[in-house]
């Protein structure tokens, strides 16, 4: 059995840059426990598997370790692949998770796709003594969402320089912790860790910003952001917070298209 995979680099207009994500479009779906073999064996922060099924694509997204419940890069990497090879005479791609629900991706201008994907719910919460030891450095702020953690740090600089002890960090239950401050020259800078998932540090996560937009958007009174994600990578987006959705914006390019031998 051969089975077509691309791997395209998500948030980014250059290879080499955003966040590589592996996507397998299929006619129907292979057991969960090939797909994980998959994503282990691609290596990268998420594989995604697409399904069309009545009109909608079905998604879903497995880290090197677990299937996670909602992944914006790879998204928007399976929806540049859908556009480019599989669908010519649409603007728009109705995904749909088993775990998040809808999940739409259109064509925007000057090569973004625009993604529209439900709100994080935060609760501010005490400061975690385990995180704070794993990160280093206490935060100003402690937030819990639907399954990661938002620290809030007073400068960029601080979010630069932050260096976890992922052995630690391992440790805490949730899928990942982000951390955030004020942009010097964005609207607000961040990063992700989640060797709970198999990645140390992410190179630019979309679902983190449905939890670090509508946080900023209320901290700068403005909808429209302009976010940067400082990994090595690095990665940049435009996220609208309209409430129970957040739109989030990116690029993507090609890297790779072969066939996996199964």
């Amino acid at each position: 059995m051969k089975l077509k995979i691309f791997q395209i680099d998500a948030f980014a207009d250059t290879v080499f840059s955003g966040n590589p994500a592996a996507v397998c479009i299929m006619d129907t779906w292979l057991d969960a426990s090939l797909m994980q073999q998959i994503a282990a064996e691609n290596n990268l922060a998420e594989t995604a598997f697409v399904v069309k099924d009545n009109g909608q694509y079905h998604i879903r997204w497995f880290t090197p370790e677990i299937e996670v419940d909602l992944c914006g890069h790879a998204t928007l990497a399976s929806a540049f692949v859908l556009f480019k090879h599989y669908i010519l005479d649409s603007e728009t791609i109705e995904f749909y998770s088993h775990r998040s629900g809808p999940l739409t991706v259109e064509k925007g201008k000057d090569g973004y796709y625009i993604m529209d994907f439900p709100v994080d719910n935060l609760v501010k919460v005490e400061a975690i003594p385990a995180i704070n030891k794993a990160i280093g450095i206490e935060p100003k702020e402690t937030y819990k969402g639907k399954t990661d953690y938002l620290l809030i740090y007073n400068s960029q600089k601080i979010i630069e320089e932050i260096n976890p002890n992922f052995f630690l960090l391992d440790q805490v239950d949730a899928r990942g912790v982000i951390v955030s401050a004020k942009g010097e020259d964005v609207d607000f800078v961040s990063r992700f860790f989640a060797p709970q998932c198999g990645i140390s540090e992410d190179p630019v996560t979309g679902s983190a910003h449905t939890t670090l937009t509508p946080y900023w958007s209320q901290v700068l009174g403005k909808k429209v952001l302009h976010a940067k994600q400082l990994s090595k990578r690095g990665g940049q987006l435009i996220c609208e917070d309209q409430g129970e959705r957040i739109i989030i914006s990116g690029k993507a390019v090609a890297y790779l298209e072969g066939e996996i031998e199964l």
